[in-house]
């Protein structure tokens, strides 16, 4: 093997990690109900596509719930929307989030959850476990209303 083949092979790529909050924390809004998760999601979604895509979003807390920042995970189509844990933890890790809460919305305006919705609350909600976040709640958003996993007694134990 030639010198720069094996020079080649010890070559990595490196990976910085850092964080930076804008947001003075007396200023961060706590969120202790699921109506003021609500009233923050309602007023980031783009109103356009609120019953036209299926989108996954999440909000990212610090230790006593005040909200550090919201993020856009995932744009279906009109029926799904494909949701990566990795994406979902890796952000909430790169914002050194304490918990979650998750979200996403019916397109068809229906707030019951799917078999699927379950399914992926479940599996998030142990993904949590591991990385010590926890996963507050799961809301479905409608333009009109929600559905919060947590009040209904749906979220996993």
């Amino acid at each position: 093997m030639s010198q720069l083949n094996i020079q080649s092979l010890f070559t990595v790529n490196e990976v910085e990690i850092s964080y930076r909050n804008k947001t003075p924390y007396q200023d961060r809004i706590q969120i202790t109900r699921s109506a003021t998760a609500y009233e923050i999601l309602r007023s980031a979604w783009d109103e356009n596509k609120l019953e036209l895509l299926e989108q996954f979003k999440i909000l990212l807390l610090d230790r006593k719930n005040n909200c550090l920042a919201i993020s856009d995970i995932a744009t279906g189509g009109m029926t799904a929307c494909i949701v990566d844990p990795k994406v979902i933890f890796v952000t909430a890790l790169k914002a050194n989030a304490c918990s979650i809460i998750l979200a996403h919305n019916h397109p068809s305006q229906n707030l019951q959850p799917s078999p699927q919705d379950l399914a992926l609350t479940r599996k998030l909600s142990e993904c949590g476990k591991l990385l010590d976040i926890a996963v507050l709640d799961h809301l479905i958003v409608t333009s009109r209303n929600y559905y919060s996993f947590a009040d209904e007694g749906c979220m996993p134990r």
